[in-house]
């Protein structure tokens, strides 16, 4: 459906999920991967979209984090022709705050988009049951493994059942250290992730916001600039701002823009 209609997916916890065969690149792609990558670099955030759904079809689709800047990239699918046949994808942690649930639904049937929220099997009360409160023992192995089991294999998981070979996200090269060594597209556990955002700036966000109208993210007001669950986000203070922000300081990155199998890498 593609409604603003909502499928919540539950997905198991073990590595099965990187387990299924390997997407063979080669044989998806009408071109090499490096260019490929010369080829986006040349287009606008909304053709290397256009690109991508053209390329893999039913095969591609549009992660988000609903996220304070998640607005842009939804907008764009939007607006494009077959746009809203693309699954949007949507790992829910069971952490995340009230406001960003409001944003999810209200931009949802903004945009009419066709949902997918994926989850994981194992309760956030079973969690912290069998491992403790991950995100308070200042421990950055504790952190991964939070991701690992909240984010990561949930969202290999939904690509898997999904038969995924492309995924598109907004992640731009301003925001992390690692990212600024990211390509338009990479390969990442076997499939390939599309940065459409990447060479975008927190200026050219903040005015394509404005100019198409879109709601700003209700934490935007109180000082956040990044926002993910509600324990490892913060506003933005003296010491701190953007990523810096999240996961206590820890780490910039919860795992799922990085290389590598589950459990590796993350």
């Amino acid at each position: 459906m593609t409604d603003g209609s909502i499928d919540t997916v539950t997905t198991a916890t073990s590595t099965a999920a990187g387990q299924s065969s390997s997407v063979q690149v080669a044989s998806i792609l009408e071109m090499p991967l490096e260019d490929a990558r010369i080829h986006l670099a040349n287009l606008s955030p909304q053709n290397r979209l256009d690109w991508a759904l053209k390329q893999f079809g039913q095969g591609f689709v549009l992660t988000t984090s609903f996220g304070i800047q998640s607005a842009v990239l939804l907008h764009m699918l939007h607006d494009l022709h077959g746009g809203s046949v693309v699954p949007v994808v949507w790992v829910d942690t069971g952490y995340l705050p009230a406001e960003t649930y409001f944003y999810a639904d209200q931009l949802t049937r903004q945009l009419g988009l066709d949902l997918k929220v994926v989850q994981s099997s194992m309760s956030p009360a079973r969690m912290e049951a069998i491992y403790g409160r991950l995100w308070e023992t200042g421990s950055v192995k504790d952190l991964e493994t939070y991701h690992r089991i909240r984010k990561v294999e949930p969202l290999e998981q939904a690509l898997d059942d999904l038969h995924v070979h492309c995924w598109a996200s907004g992640v731009r090269s301003d925001q992390t250290d690692y990212r600024r060594s990211m390509a338009f597209l990479d390969l990442i556990r076997d499939r390939l992730s599309l940065r459409p955002l990447l060479d975008w700036t927190p200026k050219e966000v903040f005015y394509y916001m404005q100019e198409h109208q879109l709601p700003q993210h209700p934490l935007f007001e109180k000082g956040y600039s990044t926002v993910g669950d509600l324990h490892s986000s913060a506003p933005d203070g003296g010491e701190a701002s953007g990523r810096e922000t999240r996961f206590g300081g820890l780490k910039q990155e919860c795992g799922l823009h990085l290389p590598g199998v589950l459990g590796e890498g993350i």
